[in-house]
C-alpha cells in the first residue's frame, strides 16, 4: 500500500518510466499553472557516461612507443600507421595512439575540444567491480555506506532550486551517483514517462488502495506538495512535450547508433534543447569486462568502443549551438592488467583513461601521467599505476563547468588538488 508518508517523502515524487499509458488528467491540471518558460534559460550542463566493466585504457589510448608492450601484449598490440589487417592506431602526439574504433572522436581531439586523462583511477586498490563502482559514484574511495552520490551533492552545492529535470539518469533505476537529498529522475525511456513512488513501486491506479483513487490521494496532500518541490514534480509531466518527443529528429546530420547508449544520448539531447532545466545527466554503457578474446580492431573491445564513439559524436553534432553549455565526461571503475591473459583478454587492473569533451576543455593533449611500463614501475607488478585520482578530474569539471567551489564538500575526505582541464 502506498502511504501518505511515502507519497510525501523527500518533498515530492520520483518520476520515471512506468508505461501507464499517459498522464492522469489531474496531474495535467496540477501543472497547468506552471510557467515552464522560466526554465528555458541555457544553464551549464554536465553529461556523464559510466563505462561499466572496467575499460582497458591501454588499448583505448596506447603508449605505442613503450618497448615493454610487445612483450606484455603479443596478441593485443596495435601500432599507428596502416598496420596489417587494419590494426592501426590513430597517432595523437607521437607517443599515444587512439584505438581505431574511437576514430569518430579524433576530430574533436584535433580541434582541441577533447582531452584524454590517462593513468586515472581510484586510490583504493579494490578490483571488485561492485566496490569500485560504488566508490567512484559516491566519490568516497574505500568508504562503504556513503549515503549520497557525488552528482547529487554537486546539484546541492549549486545552491539553487531546479526543475524536476535538473538531474536525470537515462537508466531504469537511479544510479549511486544520484542518490541523495536532491530530487533526481531515472528515465529509461522518455516515451514511457510516468509516476513512481519513492520506494520504487509503480503508482498506477490499480496499485492504490481499493476504493481510493490516485486523485484522492493527491487531493489529500496537494496543499503541502504544491508548496514544495512536489509542485515541480507534477509539472515535469506537463513540461515534457510528448508530441515534440515523438517527432524529434536529430539535427545537423547526427546519426545515433541503434544501441541503448545511442538512445540515451539522443534523449539527453532532446531534454537539453527542450529547455526543461537539465543540469546534470547520467548515462551508462556495459560490456567493458574484456577477460576473453578482447580483440584488436575487431572484437568485444572494438564493438563497445565504436558504439561509445559513434554515440558521443552523434550527440555532440546534434547539440549544434548548445555545445557551449555542455561538457561531457566518461568514467570507468578501473583499468585492465598490462599483460594479456591466456584467453587473449585482460583481467581487472588499476589505472585507465577517460575522455572530457567540451568547447571550453583544454583539449588536443594528454593529461595525467603514464610511466614507462617496465616491470618495476607497474602497480603490484601487473597494473598501470593510478597517477591521477579520479576526484582531481571530477572536481575540476564540476568546479569549472558547474561553478562548484566547495571541493571538500563535493568529495568528503579528499585533500588533493584539481587537475587543470577546463579553460578559465
Amino acid at each position: 500500500m502506498i502511504t501518505r508518508r511515502a507519497f510525501m517523502k523527500t518533498g515530492g515524487l520520483a518520476l520515471f518510466t512506468v508505461g501507464i499509458g499517459g498522464s492522469p488528467q489531474f496531474l495535467a491540471r496540477a501543472a497547468s499553472a506552471a510557467t515552464p518558460s522560466k526554465y528555458g534559460r541555457r544553464a551549464k550542463i554536465l553529461v556523464t557516461i559510466f563505462q561499466r566493466g572496467a575499460m582497458d585504457g591501454l588499448m583505448a589510448v596506447t603508449p605505442y612507443n613503450d618497448p615493454n608492450l610487445r612483450n606484455y601484449r603479443p596478441r593485443l598490440l596495435m601500432a599507428p600507421g596502416r598496420g596489417e589487417g587494419g590494426n592501426a592506431l590513430l597517432d595523437l602526439d607521437g607517443r599515444f595512439g587512439l584505438h581505431p574504433a574511437f576514430a569518430p572522436l579524433a576530430p574533436f581531439y584535433q580541434e582541441k575540444r577533447l582531452a584524454v586523462v590517462h593513468g586515472v583511477g581510484s586510490p583504493d586498490p579494490t578490483r571488485s567491480h561492485f566496490d569500485a563502482q560504488d566508490y567512484m559514484e559516491t566519490g568516497t574511495p574505500g568508504r562503504k555506506g556513503t549515503p549520497s552520490g557525488w552528482l547529487n551533492r554537486a546539484i546541492g552545492l549549486k545552491g539553487h532550486e531546479g526543475t524536476p529535470f535538473q538531474a536525470v539518469s537515462m537508466t531504469s533505476a537511479l544510479p549511486r551517483s544520484l542518490y541523495g537529498d536532491r530530487p533526481a529522475l531515472a528515465v529509461a525511456r522518455l516515451e514511457d514517462f510516468g509516476v513512481q513512488s519513492p520506494g520504487g513501486r509503480q503508482m498506477a491506479p490499480a496499485a492504490l488502495n481499493p476504493g481510493r483513487s490516485f486523485e484522492a490521494l493527491y487531493e489529500q496532500t496537494s496543499q503541502e506538495l504544491l508548496r514544495g518541490t512536489g509542485k515541480e514534480s507534477f509539472q515535469a509531466i506537463k513540461m515534457l512535450n510528448r508530441q515534440e518527443l515523438r517527432s524529434y529528429r536529430p539535427e545537423n546530420g547526427a546519426a545515433y547508433p541503434t544501441s541503448p547508449l545511442g538512445n540515451s544520448l539522443r534523449q539527453i539531447a532532446f531534454l537539453i534543447k527542450s529547455g526543461v532545466g537539465l543540469e546534470v545527466a547520467f548515462a551508462e554503457t556495459g560490456g567493458w569486462d574484456t577477460h576473453v578474446q578482447q580483440g584488436t580492431n575487431n572484437g568485444s573491445f572494438a564493438n563497445r568502443s565504436r558504439d561509445l564513439a559513434q554515440a558521443i559524436t552523434a550527440f555532440w553534432t546534434d547539440l549544434g549551438s548548445y555545445q557551449d553549455e555542455v561538457t561531457l565526461m566518461t568514467m570507468t571503475e578501473f583499468g585492465r592488467t598490462v599483460r594479456e591473459n591466456g584467453s587473449a583478454g585482460t583481467d581487472h587492473g588499476r589505472g585507465s583513461c577517460l575522455f572530457v569533451l567540451g568547447n571550453n576543455v583544454d583539449g588536443g593533449k594528454m593529461h595525467g601521467k603514464v610511466p614507462e611500463l617496465a616491470p618495476e614501475a607497474l602497480e603490484d607488478g601487473r597494473d598501470l599505476p593510478v597517477t591521477t585520482d579520479f576526484r582531481a578530474v571530477f572536481s575540476e569539471v564540476a568546479g569549472k563547468h558547474l561553478g562548484i567551489a566547495k571541493d571538500r564538500q563535493l568529495f568528503p575526505g579528499y585533500t588533493g588538488e584539481r587537475l587543470p582541464l577546463i579553460k578559465a
